[in-house]
């Protein structure tokens, strides 16, 4: 097999795994510090986790929570790309978006270096589980999976559950994407066994994976962390953290736990997914002739 010999383009990436700090004040405070923090350790592209301006809301179904929605331009936007720019940073950021009076999308911004939005990808898997009511709150996303092009490449942008599905990856791998990223609110509900918490985070971990494999893409996951208590006297969740970045085979380049803050900085090679793409092309191998069943939602 031929070795892995192509000169290197390294992008050095932080994800910043944060906790709720009680308000959005207090959270754009907490980014705010992180970005600055990213930027001296030499990042030039920072991704946040999912809705990171407040609590996970989506414990419990109230028409009340619809007044953390902001819109797209909006104060949340002004604040961040200001310190995209100031920081000369490519940041991806993650709102509640208010579209219009009883539109709203839950929504990934990014900003390349500068106040101005390079970009958006609004959700399009939307969930619907015990403590996860998103489809009340969230419609799914319009715009298909399109990358962002930004001066440090093209970002395959997809958000949370969306990272369960091998389609979403795929279709931002075809549509030119370099990196695939996800900010997310996963987590565990208090009452399972260790062994079933255990299985679903290696769950987790393992599917992104394989998308960083059968795409022959680095991959950045950031997750909240935390415990975070229902608004309806509920289990709460207790984020379980882990962001981590993967190399274009799977290969775990960094990791951060479960519990804390934590400012995960890892350096990726960009042009190793030429390399990795030369021996193992699985994009040349696809059979798209034999694939219409993909758009049906089950075979009878």
């Amino acid at each position: 097999m031929t070795s892995l010999t192509k000169k290197p383009r390294t992008l050095k990436v932080a994800l910043l795994q944060e906790t709720d700090r009680g308000s959005r004040d207090a959270n754009l405070d907490a980014i705010e510090a992180g970005l600055r923090e990213a930027a001296a350790a030499g990042a030039g592209l920072v991704l946040l986790q999912e809705l990171h301006n407040g609590p996970y809301f989506c414990q419990h179904e109230s028409v009340d929570e619809f007044d953390r929605a902001e819109p797209i331009p909006g104060p949340s936007t002004a604040r961040i790309g200001a310190l995209a720019e100031t920081l000369k940073l490519v940041v991806v950021a993650s709102l509640f978006e208010r579209r219009t009076a009883g539109l709203y999308h839950n929504t990934a911004v990014v900003f390349d270096r500068s106040r101005e939005i390079a970009g958006i990808y609004r959700k399009m898997h939307i969930p619907d589980d015990p403590a996860f009511y998103e489809k009340f709150y969230f419609t799914p996303g319009d715009i298909g999976f399109e990358p962002i092009d930004t001066s440090v490449g093209r970002l395959g942008l997809l958000v949370c559950w969306d990272q369960w599905y091998p389609e979403a990856a795929r279709l931002m791998a075809l549509a030119g994407a370099e990196l695939l990223l996800y900010p997310t609110a996963i987590g565990w509900d208090p009452n399972d066994a260790d062994e079933e918490k255990q299985r679903q985070r290696d769950a987790w971990i393992i599917v992104q994976r394989g998308h960083a494999v059968a795409n022959g893409l680095p991959l950045l996951a950031c997750n909240r962390t935390g415990f975070e208590a229902a608004p309806d006297g509920g289990r709460g969740i207790q984020f379980w953290g882990s962001s981590l970045v993967a190399g274009p085979q799977g290969e775990m380049l960094a990791s951060a736990g479960v519990g804390a803050r934590e400012l995960l900085v890892a350096d990726v090679d960009l042009a190793r997914s030429e390399s990795v793409r030369r021996i193992w092309p699985f994009l040349r191998d696809r059979r798209i002739d034999a694939y219409d069943d993909l758009l049906r939602r089950f075979r009878d």
